[in-house]
């Protein structure tokens, strides 16, 4: 097939992995990857294989010297039913960004996965706010797709919240999520916020984790959901506030609401950062704090500054 054309010699490296996903042209994983790796001395590579052929991709990673994968659109669920065995956050969020290789105790070889997005929303608080900020309050989250499941999988499983108030411009997202994550074991307490009148008569947020596209509220449903987050914003507590968006700009409106109404602001990257660190983790067996966190912010943050160019 023509996809692999573009894949680089794997001869040329002693380990090699994938980036599988549908686009994937913005991604930085290769990047994050070949940064750490560099840094470490390892002659290993992290290819983008940009497609929507499952088959492909399992024939690829039969290789010996494959060590894993970032997962990304649309396989991070349809990967499943092709794994040998899932880590407690891959099996508890029902999705996986990442695949790791396993040995039993006979040497057979097992493709497991894990879900590293739950750890990077985690750690880009861990890394940079006050757990006091946060810890034993109720919590934010913004938006009704799976990157809202992860926060609401990271707040209740590790950041202490004590309840969790979900607020986005489409209802029956929010149902849908509330739905699931009850259906996994951790979707007690989730309270979907309607109206500003609603959140006025909620307690004080310690964290706030926005989940959306960087955009102007246009129709009433988006002005409604952006007033009540800034209800939130008003309140008198000042917490942490983690923009997950961080693409084409990681300074979005939320973020500068954020800013301007006394909360500390955590960018988008720091979650990319953390998440990609957890997957090296899995992949080195190294522990995030003997990779270069260092220099892999700093080659995030100098790619974004040019692709502003």
């Amino acid at each position: 097939m023509s996809i692999t054309n573009s894949i680089p010699e794997i001869s040329q490296v002693d380990r090699h992995g994938y980036l599988f996903g549908f686009p994937i042209a913005h991604s930085m994983s290769p990047l994050l990857h070949q940064t750490v790796y560099d840094s470490l001395g390892l002659k290993w590579a992290q290819y983008p294989l940009e497609s929507r052929d499952m088959s492909l991709f399992l024939e690829l990673i039969k290789h010996p010297q494959f060590y894993g994968a970032s997962v990304t659109m649309p396989h991070k669920v349809a990967i499943l039913q092709h794994l040998d065995g899932l880590t407690e956050e891959g099996r508890d969020v029902g999705a996986v960004n990442t695949l790791f290789v396993q040995e039993d105790a006979s040497g057979n070889r097992l493709l497991m996965g894990t879900n590293t997005d739950v750890i990077g929303i985690r750690d880009a608080f861990a890394y940079n706010v006050d757990a006091s900020k946060y810890h034993n309050r109720p919590a934010l989250v913004i938006g009704g797709g799976g990157a809202a499941r992860s926060a609401v999988y990271a707040l209740k499983k590790w950041m202490k919240a004590s309840a969790i108030y979900l607020v986005n411009r489409d209802a029956e997202e929010v149902e849908a999520v509330i739905k699931e994550c009850t259906t996994r074991g951790y979707g007690d307490a989730l309270l979907h916020v309607h109206t500003v009148a609603q959140a006025q008569q909620l307690d004080d947020v310690g964290a706030i984790v926005a989940c959306v596209p960087n955009f102007t509220p246009q129709t009433a449903a988006e002005r409604e959901a952006r007033n009540v987050l800034e209800c939130f914003l008003q309140k008198s507590h000042k917490g942490a506030l983690l923009e997950m968006c961080y693409h084409p700009t990681t300074w979005t409106e939320i973020a500068e609401l954020g800013q301007r109404a006394g909360w500390e602001v955590v960018l988008g990257t720091e979650a990319l950062i953390y998440q990609g660190l957890e997957q090296d983790r899995y992949w080195t067996g190294r522990e995030v704090e003997q990779l270069p966190v260092d220099k892999v912010q700093e080659a995030i943050a100098r790619k974004l500054d040019e692709a502003r160019l």
